[in-house]
């Protein structure tokens, strides 16, 4: 009987330096369904004079600056994800919900056909190259958990009442820009990043972590970009999904009832400069279709921490705490992280 299960598409801070060469690692057969799938990634970039995703994949050195501006990482990511999305044996699993984090939006609409494979390379190329090309202002996560990933009370609060603050300086622009599970990510314009920085307390060694080569993602600040989008790229690119998805709200897109018009709005529109709630889309999917496993694709393994304090805040199958997790995971993994080779080989046929 197979396995009912949700699958997870990453976002852009997921192609790190661990990760270089991921698609050649698990994607370069020849003559293969993917193989094919990047020669056409290729193709559309070389046309525009751009780098192809092969050869990014394949430098001998990660090179922080190239690999992570917009316009080189989204496809990047999209290419190794949506491989992932196709090696996942559908003799054993039974997808039956899709969500994303952020720019993992895209990739869910090209896993589930709301993006076709031409109008996916197209979207999400062009929105790359548009965030790298303006690069509005930045973004910063801070913890809303401890190290064993329990909610800190009142610190959500804390947080929106020190934006509050900040946000009274004449020239400072911050918002939330992502819900992410145990963590929030805030977006704004240097003034209010530099401020945010000082004012904020280190926490855990490493935060407030401010994300290289990342714009204000889902806020205001974007808004041009909206727009912008909207006027090169229309709304007959969008197609109903064949597999629900959960968005940035936790609204379901359902295959028979969705609106295509509404979709093309929603994904050029309010996800680009409203806040991106992943905690509730992961909530969403899991109450609504109680998967039996939780897929996420590649590359990396960075979303992994998120899934789970996100299932843990509201208390999934009993989870309570970081421990509860790693005993749930050494013992039966509700999650499997197709970045990660032991959980990688419980998802792929290999056959």
């Amino acid at each position: 009987m197979k396995q009912k299960a949700l699958v997870i598409c990453p976002g852009r801070g997921t192609y790190n330096k661990e990760e270089l060469g991921y698609f050649q690692r698990f994607h370069a057969v020849k003559n293969s369904e993917t193989s094919a799938f990047i020669d056409r990634i290729d193709a559309y970039r070389e046309s525009l004079g751009q780098v192809s995703v092969s050869e990014l994949d394949g430098r001998e050195k990660y090179a922080m600056r190239e690999h992570t501006q917009g316009d080189n990482a989204s496809p990047l990511i999209h290419a190794c994800a949506y491989a992932d999305f196709l090696s996942i044996d559908s003799q054993q699993f039974d997808v039956v919900a899709m969500t994303g984090n952020s720019m993992g939006w895209y990739i869910a609409l090209a896993a589930t056909q709301a993006l076709k494979e031409s109008a996916a390379i197209e979207v999400i190329n062009t929105m790359g190259t548009m965030m790298h090309q303006s690069l509005i202002g930045g973004q910063v996560i801070y913890p809303l958990v401890d190290e064993n990933w329990c909610r800190i009370p009142g610190r959500h609060e804390q947080l929106l009442e020190l934006m509050a603050v900040i946000n009274q300086q004449s020239e400072a622009e911050l918002y939330v820009s992502i819900e992410l599970g145990g963590m929030l990510v805030f977006g704004g314009n240097e003034a209010a990043l530099e401020q945010l920085q000082e004012v904020l307390p280190l926490e855990q060694e490493r935060f407030p972590l401010r994300l290289h080569n990342h714009a204000a993602f889902h806020t205001p600040l974007l808004k041009s970009i909206s727009d912008e989008a909207r006027q090169v790229l229309g709304s007959q690119l969008f197609a109903a999904p064949n597999i629900p998805l959960i968005d940035g709200r936790g609204h379901i897109w359902h295959p028979y009832s969705t609106d295509t018009e509404s979709l093309y709005q929603y994904t050029l529109g309010h996800q680009v400069y409203q806040p991106y709630d992943f905690s509730k889309a992961v909530e969403v999917a899991v109450k609504e279709f109680a998967p039996d496993r939780i897929i996420i694709l590649g590359p990396g393994n960075t979303l992994g921490g998120a899934v789970a304090q996100a299932l843990i805040n509201i208390n999934w199958q009993g989870l309570s705490c970081k421990q509860d997790f790693i005993r749930q995971q050494t013992h039966d993994p509700y999650v499997l992280a197709m970045g990660m080779a032991e959980q990688r080989a419980k998802i792929v046929n290999n056959a």
